[in-house]
């Protein structure tokens, strides 16, 4: 078969621009060994039902891994529903996702369970990471006390992630510093875990924060 003259085999990047592919499916920059992919771990944490999940998925390149189990009556006295009556499972591990944000800065994304009985992983999972993403609900601003004193505690850099709900108040990222004691050097950003959009601006954030306060 003759594919002589065939319009060059491409690949559409990320920010719109076409790469061209060889036969192997590689692009030019992936030999380029100045610009050798930096891999990067983030941990995703927060409260119970807040959006960990939903986040890791919204942006992951790649099928997620979910440790998803479905909740049960014998968790009815410790797992509140009143603000997220649908959810039906939980995780009971962590979740894992991956995001290339340039073409040499790639993502891999832990989300941690939300559960108290289900921290003591928390130090296994934060192991080797830049930095966390706190997400919080304006509704239950609490639940998210314990990561924040978690990662206040054991220097690792963090930004407030602002899960808006559909239904609920919206307030501006200053109101939720003030009502989280957040000090001024942490960002907060308002976002939704359904939007890669968002999500993709407060991973950026955190990236940026992480950068600002390493050690010289």
């Amino acid at each position: 078969m003759d594919f002589a003259g065939s319009e060059p085999v491409v690949e559409e990047t990320r920010d719109g621009q076409k790469a061209p592919l060889d036969s192997s499916g590689i692009q030019d920059w992936q030999e380029d060994l100045s610009r050798a992919p930096i891999s990067t771990k983030i941990v995703v944490a927060g409260g119970f039902g807040v959006g960990k999940t939903t986040l890791v998925g919204s942006v992951s390149e790649i099928e997620p891994l979910t440790t998803e189990a479905l909740m049960t009556q014998a968790s009815e006295a410790t797992d509140d529903l009143a603000a997220t009556p649908e959810k039906t499972t939980t995780t009971v591990a962590m979740d894992f996702g991956r995001i290339t944000l340039e073409d040499d800065l790639v993502l891999y994304l832990f989300g941690t369970p939300g559960q108290q009985r289900f921290w003591f992983m928390w130090d296994d999972l934060v192991r080797g990471a830049i930095g966390a993403v706190v997400m919080a609900d304006t509704r239950r601003l609490e639940d998210c006390f314990p990561a924040l004193d978690y990662f206040e505690s054991c220097g690792v850099p963090y930004v407030v992630a602002v899960n808006h709900f559909e239904g609920t108040t919206a307030y501006a990222a200053e109101d939720v510093r003030e009502a989280l004691s957040v000090p001024a050097r942490v960002p907060v950003v308002i976002m939704d875990a359904r939007e890669r959009a968002t999500v993709v601006k407060s991973l950026l954030a955190l990236v940026g924060h992480a950068l600002d306060v390493a050690p010289v």
